[in-house]
C-alpha cells in the first residue's frame, strides 16, 4: 500500500517571499496578484514611515480562506483580494486606481479548502472563504457530512462564483474506464478539510467502491501530480473549474485520461445530491484527453454573519465594479466565469445583509412591496429565479 501523507502536514498561511509564487509555477497572473498585495503592504509602510499618517482604525485587514497554492481557489482568492483592497495612499478609483473599500487590505490565505474554510470561519480564524456550494449548505444546515455535528450557522453568502468540475485524473497506461475501475489502484483523495475529498468519498460510495478496495493516498494536488509523474500514483481526484493549469502541465509530460462520471449512477447522484449538475469537460482541454462527462458543483464566496454590513456591502460592490472586470478577465482563466448575472445561482444559505443590500440596489433582487400593493414584489430566496432589472456595478 502506498504511504499516506498526514492531511494536516503542509498547511501554511499566506506569505510572500522572494520568487515564492514563481517558484511554485503559478505563472504570471499569480505573480501579479502577489505583487498587488505586496504593493499594498509596502504603501502602508511608506505612509507610516513618511509621517503621512492615517488613523489605525481606518486600516482594516480582511482574510479570504482559499485552498492549496497549486489549485484554483488560491489565485481566484488573490484576484478578489486585489479587487476589494484599497490601502491608504492608493490612486483614486475615478483616476484608474483601486475601487476597493477605503482602508481595506484583503489577503488570500492558503488552506486545505472548503471544509477547512467553514470550520475556520466558525472559530473566528477567517473573515471569509471560498467554498463549494454543497459544503456551505451542509455545514449551515447540519446535513450531509455535517449530520450529527454542530451546525455552523454564522455563515452567509456574498456571491456564487463559477462551476467546479470533478476531475478524476488517471495515468493513461492504467486503462481505467469507469469509477468502478479504481478498485485496487493507488488513488489520492486529497486532504481532510478539502471539498475534493468530501466529493470523492461520496462518488466512490455511490458507485459501490469502498475505501478498503483502494490503495488510498491523502495529499494535495501538487504532491499528487509529482507522485503521478514519478509513477507512484495511478489516480487522483480534484474538484475545480477547468482548465486546471497544474493538470494541463502534467498532461504535457505524462499521458493522462479523465475517468467519466456518467450513466445511471451519475443521475442517481444528481437526484440525491442536488448541488451536482451534469457537465462535460471538452476534448482538448488537456493534451490527449477526449471529451469527458462528469459532475460539477458551484464555487461560492461566503463570509461570517458578524462581519460589518457596511463592509460587506463595500466589498460586494467592489467585486462587481466595472473596473474589476479587466482584472478578473486577465488574471486567471476562471476569472472570466465570475459574472454578475450568475452571482445568486445555487446559493442555499442566507445572503449577508450587506451583499443583499447591494443586489437589491442594482435590481438583481426585487425590492419588497412595503405598500402591499404588489408593486415590486417580494424578495427571492437565494438560488431562486432572479427578478428586476440588472444594472452594472458603478
Amino acid at each position: 500500500m502506498a504511504n499516506s501523507t498526514d492531511p494536516r502536514e503542509g498547511r501554511r498561511p499566506w506569505r510572500l517571499s522572494r520568487g515564492g509564487l514563481g517558484a511554485l509555477g503559478l505563472g504570471r497572473w499569480a505573480r501579479r496578484v502577489a505583487s498587488g498585495v505586496a504593493s499594498a503592504l509596502f504603501a502602508v509602510l511608506v505612509l507610516t514611515a513618511s509621517g503621512q499618517g492615517f488613523a489605525a482604525e481606518d486600516l482594516r485587514f480582511f482574510r479570504i480562506g482559499t485552498g492549496s497554492t497549486s489549485g484554483i481557489y488560491f489565485p481566484i482568492g488573490g484576484l478578489i483580494a486585489s479587487a476589494i483592497s484599497n490601502p491608504p495612499g492608493s490612486r483614486a478609483c475615478a483616476r484608474g486606481g483601486s475601487c476597493g473599500v477605503p482602508g481595506l487590505i484583503a489577503v488570500a490565505q492558503a488552506t486545505h479548502g472548503s471544509v477547512d474554510n467553514v470550520k475556520a470561519m466558525a472559530k473566528g480564524d477567517l473573515e471569509s472563504g471560498l467554498s463549494q456550494a454543497d459544503i456551505a449548505y451542509w455545514s449551515y444546515s447540519g446535513k450531509g457530512m455535517f449530520r450529527g455535528k454542530n451546525r455552523i450557522t454564522n455563515l452567509r453568502a456574498i456571491a456564487n462564483l463559477y462551476p467546479e468540475s470533478v476531475h478524476i485524473v488517471a495515468r493513461k497506461d492504467a486503462r481505467i474506464k469507469s469509477v468502478k475501475g479504481l478498485k485496487g489502484q493507488r488513488v489520492s483523495l486529497d486532504v481532510t478539510g478539502s471539498g475534493t475529498q468530501v466529493n470523492a468519498r461520496l462518488i466512490l460510495r455511490r458507485y459501490g467502491v469502498g475505501l478498503k478496495t483502494l490503495r488510498p493516498v491523502y495529499v494535495q494536488l501538487g504532491p499528487a501530480i509529482d507522485m503521478m509523474r514519478e509513477g507512484r500514483l495511478d489516480v487522483f481526484f480534484f474538484v475545480a473549474g477547468y482548465p486546471v493549469r497544474a493538470i494541463a502541465e502534467l498532461a504535457e509530460r505524462v499521458p493522462i485520461q479523465l475517468v467519466p462520471i456518467a450513466g445511471k449512477t451519475a443521475k442517481r447522484i444528481r437526484r440525491s445530491d442536488r448541488f451536482f449538475t451534469e457537465t462535460v469537460i471538452p476534448a482538448g482541454t488537456y493534451k490527449g484527453v477526449d471529451e469527458t462527462p462528469t459532475l460539477s458543483v458551484g464555487a461560492q464566496w461566503i463570509v461570517r454573519a458578524d462581519v460589518d454590513e457596511k463592509l460587506v456591502y463595500g466589498i460586494t460592490r467592489a467585486l462587481w465594479h466595472k473596473n474589476t472586470r479587466p482584472l478578473l478577465d486577465s488574471g486567471h482563466p476562471n476569472g472570466r466565469l465570475l459574472r454578475l448575472e450568475t452571482a445568486l445561482d445555487g446559493i442555499a444559505i442566507p445572503l449577508h445583509p450587506g451583499a443583499e443590500r447591494y443586489y437589491r440596489e442594482i435590481g438583481l433582487i426585487p425590492v419588497p412591496d412595503t405598500a402591499g400593493k404588489g408593486g415590486a414584489g417580494t424578495a427571492t430566496k437565494p438560488g431562486g429565479k432572479k427578478g428586476g432589472k440588472q444594472a452594472p456595478a458603478k
